[in-house]
């Protein structure tokens, strides 16, 4: 899906690079300081508190990152980016004491903020109209990706080798990607001071970009609860940990599948009716797992789920870079990010306490109804103009 003939066809190429090896390291590290500070004997709490400092960054500073990547060198921010989280596991290598890693986590979290929004801005600027959809979809496609290999990394590597070199393993990756910025990093495209002073006096959010915002908040709860419930829902209705996975597995399959047909899909149908899709699918998604019995119908249920809620993510990262000002496209990005990391913390508290008085079942309902409202959104969402 690469677009070999495009003229930024090399910078593209590499911010897809940098993509794989950033999140590979993150991804790893998340597994390798939860792996760790349970070594080391920690309470579940510090567990959770380390966890959490993974995100705080993320939460806190992806809006005013978003507004950096408007009016400063990507080149800079990556390498900056890269070498918090060489730093971060370095700490961690060098001192292996429970209040080093909540440094660590916390300084890998602003590794990832850096990445992150930077990335997301950086695919936009390089990509024109029409191939625009394609470098989207291979970000997200790289993105899942990592999502595999990164605790596979992690895992192997601290059975084979330890904790201590398993923490030079994953820092590897952000080394090789201070390689890759060295060698092909005056490609990727310079800040134009011009255009942002002059796109500085226009409002960041008009009513497109609002209602975008809510729509992305939506399709990010409705993803994430969808996972965060099912394997509770499994339990409840006998499903083993096996059989669950499976489940879990078919929706991660259909996810992924879908993205490689989103930029076919976006020419030949409107942004707002695949949005009108994706809540549809995701409405009848929680509806359906209502009335699952077995491994089998919850598994088909998570299958559709995933073909319509797997392109919500990279398809409202599109939508939210086209509905933006021109020059502020990383501050709308970030303010994305941000919203969507509040609805990734908050979500499952508010609806897990929502679950212990209306059951699992009641959830999906709730959901399902959640979902119909971003459908309703979307029929009445103007798609943004290319």
């Amino acid at each position: 899906m690469l677009n070999t003939g495009s003229p930024n066809a090399v910078p593209i190429r590499l911010a897809l690079a940098l993509t794989v090896f950033n999140f590979i390291g993150a991804n790893a590290m998340r597994v390798l300081v939860t792996l760790y500070v349970l070594e080391l004997g920690a309470a579940p709490w510090v567990v959770g508190v380390v966890g959490g400092l993974l995100y705080l960054f993320p939460l806190l500073l992806s809006w005013p990152i978003g507004a950096m990547a408007d009016r400063r060198s990507a080149l800079g921010m990556l390498a900056f980016a890269a070498v918090c989280a060489i730093v971060s596991l370095l700490l961690i290598y060098l001192f292996p004491v429970l209040p080093m890693f909540f440094v660590a986590a916390a300084l890998n979290g602003l590794a990832l903020a850096f990445y992150h929004v930077t990335l997301q801005n950086l695919i936009g600027t390089l990509s024109t109209a029409e191939d625009r959809a394609a470098n989207f979809a291979n970000f997200s496609l790289a993105g899942a990706l990592t999502s595999f290999f990164g605790p596979l990394i992690a895992g192997v590597s601290i059975d084979t080798v330890g904790y201590s070199w398993a923490c030079l393993i994953i820092a590897a990756t952000s080394v090789i990607v201070l390689v890759l910025l060295g060698i092909w990093g005056k490609t990727l495209p310079r800040p134009q001071p011009r255009a942002q002073r002059e796109a500085a006096a226009r409002l960041v959010f008009d009513r497109t970009l609002v209602v975008m915002l809510v729509v992305s908040g939506l399709v990010q709860l409705g993803s994430d609860l969808f996972q965060f419930f099912v394997p509770v829902f499994g339990h409840q209705i006998g499903l083993s940990a096996s059989a669950i996975g499976v489940v879990l597995a078919l929706h991660s399959s259909a996810s992924f599948i879908v993205r490689f047909f989103l930029p076919r899909m976006m020419k030949r149908i409107s942004a707002n009716q695949l949005l009108v899709w994706v809540f549809a699918t995701g409405a009848a998604g929680f509806v359906l797992s209502t009335f699952a019995e077995g491994v089998v119908t919850l598994g088909i249920t998570a299958f559709l789920f995933g073909l319509g809620m797997g392109i919500g993510i990279p398809l409202t990262v599109i939508l939210m870079y086209e509905a933006s000002s021109k020059g502020r496209s990383g501050q709308a990005l970030g303010v994305r990010l941000t919203a969507n990391n509040l609805v990734r913390m908050g979500g499952p508290m508010v609806f897990g306490a929502l679950g212990a008085v209306v059951g699992v079942s009641g959830v999906f309902w709730i959901l399902g109804g959640v979902m119909a409202i971003g459908c309703l959104l979307a029929r009445s969402q103007r798609a943004p103009s290319s």
